[in-house]
């Protein structure tokens, strides 16, 4: 067993190419030191699978939302739905994973009559959310800035950083984490590289976003959870600090944010 606590604050475990080996994968996460994780969800269908999951496995919370690649699947009652599924089960700590994603697909309103609600539910019920922002930074501060005038800007994660230092500067002043995954580990990810390097000690989070950009030595290879330590590790090389530092720092940062253990204001199933 590993001496060090870690946090993966960002993956997925529902998926096909996790139903043949998944106890093995919790196994091995356990043997890493990762003590929580935070389950992404991309779709409302997906909700009663989370539950069942995280019920499962005490290490397993999750997150309720659409991700905006699915934003056509928004409707009117999509909001209803996830504030019952998120008051209804103590294991849900955030709204998401929403967002923007010009870089797939540009039904930009489409994407952003999705956004709003989730981020005024999440504002509502006093829970972070999961940002995925990809080829759309200056869309997103324009509406993390309107939403911060009237006060009403949630906390939260940009999760799997793929940004500049520059846009970095824009989401830390709103008071948003910043979430590095294996990506980090590339070698030709120099801006990313850098903004690990300049991020504050009490902003940054690691996640995998399994089973998605494992990190090297395991890149092109399915990802999983046990892979955060190798995030982890390169975070240290480039901060010039050891294992132990990080492994502390983004576990309290993700304690901080998704108050796993705080959720008193929601009822236990």
């Amino acid at each position: 067993m590993s001496d060090i606590e870690l946090i993966d604050s960002h993956c997925h475990l529902i998926f096909e190419n996790f139903e043949k080996d998944l106890e093995d994968v919790v196994l091995r996460l356990r043997s890493k030191g990762i003590k929580k994780l935070v389950h992404a969800c991309c779709e409302l269908t997906e909700i009663p699978k989370l539950k069942k999951i995280s019920h499962e496995f005490n290490e397993i919370y999750y997150s309720v939302g659409l991700h905006p690649l699915e934003a056509k699947k928004w409707e009117q009652s999509s909001k209803s739905l996830l504030r019952k599924s998120a008051l209804e089960d103590r294991r849900v700590v955030a709204i998401g994973e929403l967002g923007l994603d010009f870089f797939k697909n540009e039904n930009k309103t489409q994407q952003i009559e999705a956004l709003i609600p989730q981020m005024e539910l999440a504002y509502e019920l006093q829970l972070p959310v999961i940002i995925h922002c990809r080829d759309a930074a200056n869309e997103m501060i324009e509406i993390c800035s309107d939403l911060s005038k009237k006060g009403k800007c949630p906390d939260g994660v940009l999760h799997c950083w793929t940004g500049t230092p520059k846009e970095m500067k824009h989401f830390l002043d709103f008071g948003f984490y910043i979430s590095f995954s294996g990506i980090v580990t590339f070698p030709k990810a120099y801006e990313i590289h850098e903004c690990a390097k300049i991020v504050p000690n009490d902003k940054y989070l690691i996640e995998t976003d399994s089973p998605f950009l494992a990190p090297v030595p395991y890149r092109g290879k399915r990802n999983e959870p046990a892979f955060v330590e190798n995030v982890a590790n390169f975070m240290a090389d480039l901060r010039s600090t050891e294992l132990a530092t990080i492994a502390r720092e983004s576990y309290k940062n993700a304690e901080d944010l998704f108050k796993f253990d705080l959720l008193s204001r929601r009822s236990s199933c």
